[in-house]
């Protein structure tokens, strides 16, 4: 269930058909990653950046878990977009990929206009209730883990700084591959 509140006001009255947005935007090798990118794919996304000192680092560790969980399985993808990115660059993002053995072909960590990742997390993945437009002064800092099922709905919430939310999210997971029919 989505919580109203993480809502943005334009979309409050958006039944069913809610869909997260098309985007485009670099990845750690400097690839363009788009929505055909997790077409027919189960998905996780977060929104990070590199030098946050609280969260963002068990953010990290508890994505990994899901990382190692689906390693092996194509159907499974992972999306972290920074927030800073005019400080994530996609050099900072292949560093901090590297320093924290992130599997490039398994997690994608995206850099991009600072208005299209703010809008994405606001009006596609209902990740943040904070208002703001992108500017130089706003900013998005969430724990929220958000599961997208193959059709770009949103399937799921968990805290990405409880241990415990990940064994659901990964339950979560293996529920949509099953509804979806992936081996």
């Amino acid at each position: 269930m989505v919580n109203f509140e993480l809502v943005d006001s334009s979309l409050q009255h958006v039944k069913k058909f809610h869909r997260i947005a098309d985007f485009k935007l670099k990845n750690q090798n400097n690839n363009w990653v788009t929505q055909k990118t997790f077409e027919n794919k189960i998905y996780v996304a977060d929104f990070f950046f590199t030098t946050c000192p609280s969260i963002c680092p068990i953010m990290t560790d508890n994505m990994s878990i899901l990382q190692d969980a689906f390693i092996n399985d194509s159907s499974v993808l992972l999306l972290s977009h920074s927030v800073t990115p005019k400080i994530d660059s996609v050099a900072q993002l292949k560093k901090y990929a590297v320093e924290k053995g992130i599997i490039d072909k398994k997690w994608h960590l995206v850099t991009g206009p600072k208005k299209e990742i703010y809008d994405l997390a606001r009006q596609s993945y209902l990740a943040v209730k904070t208002d703001g437009d992108g500017d130089l002064y706003d900013m998005i800092h969430t724990e929220n883990f958000i599961l997208v099922d193959p059709d770009r709905r949103i399937r799921g919430f968990y805290d990405g700084t409880v241990t415990e939310d990940m064994e659901k999210a990964q339950k979560d997971i293996l529920n949509l591959k099953a509804e979806y029919s992936f081996n």
